[in-house]
């Protein structure tokens, strides 16, 4: 790595880290450039490890040698600017006190097509998630982390669904946004049915009429399992609903009438796993 101290807030070479607060980021779907931001010298390693390249990195001096160790599988005879600077310059230029860490401005890799990503779940009990417009990027990175942890083969998000390498999701996901295999849908909810022509039971998780319970879908034991996780609020849309295979329920108990997305996502993940 190359290391640049840099105590102007305004120097350019600091543009990629401008304005990164929540409020800011949520104006764009990706950051300008392809680019995303990992955080935290764990997150980083684990981006670099699953082949993704850093383009700089933001620290301060204290966490040098934790940059070092996070780089260390960067590619033979690439180098990395890594820019030192105060929490007071650091703070100006991003928007937000930086204490979790170095930052890393990282080149988004390309997104895979929906047939690839099938193509690496496991041939004989593969689970795909499915998420559908999610907003909320706390519950996008929780929901990577619990498939991540419980065996799903991949992630697929819907167009119009929360970014998964935005920085809170990133985050929130310790890094396992890089491990399990994604890609947003063209279409939806119109691309199911590439998900069904390739023998997966697509399963809605709903509190809607005529659902199974989840002990029932798992009771079934199917070897090729999507299931759909619907937006906080109103959850799954009834255009989807209508192309479902299975709508499922987790059974409430204690006047509760429903789980948070991301808790509902790591009972059902457990259940079928």
């Amino acid at each position: 790595m190359h290391v640049i101290p840099v105590s102007d807030p305004d120097d350019a070479r600091l543009d990629d880290y401008r304005s990164l607060t929540d409020t800011a980021l949520r104006r764009r779907n990706e950051p300008e450039g392809g680019l995303y931001m990992a955080e935290s010298a764990k997150v980083i390693a684990r981006a670099v490890q699953a082949g993704h390249r850093p383009r700089s990195v933001l620290t301060q001096e204290k966490w040098l040698d934790a940059v070092a160790d996070a780089l260390d599988g960067v590619r033979s005879g690439v180098e990395t600017p890594v820019y030192t600077a105060s929490a007071e310059v650091s703070e100006t230029v991003t928007g937000f006190a930086i204490h979790r860490g170095p930052l890393a401005a990282m080149h988004r890799p390309a997104l895979l097509s929906v047939a690839e990503v099938l193509q690496r779940a496991r041939p004989d009990r593969a689970r795909i998630a499915v998420l559908e417009g999610l907003t909320d990027h706390t519950n996008v990175g929780a929901v990577f982390r619990s498939a991540a942890a419980l065996g799903v083969d991949a992630v697929l998000v819907t167009p119009d669904c929360a970014d998964p390498l935005y920085r809170r999701s990133v985050r929130v996901s310790m890094g396992t946004v890089f491990q399990v295999p994604w890609t947003r849908v063209p279409a939806w909810p119109e691309g199911m049915r590439e998900l069904q022509d390739a023998g997966f039971v697509v399963a809605g998780m709903t509190l809607g009429e005529g659902a199974i319970e989840l002990d029932d879908l798992v009771a079934e034991d199917h070897p090729r399992l999507a299931m759909v996780l619907g937006t906080e609020g109103d959850g799954i849309r009834p255009a989807t609903d209508a192309l479902l295979d299975r709508r499922v329920t987790i059974p409430m108990m204690g006047g509760v009438d429903s789980l948070n997305v991301a808790a509902a996502s790591a009972v059902a993940f457990y259940a079928t796993r």
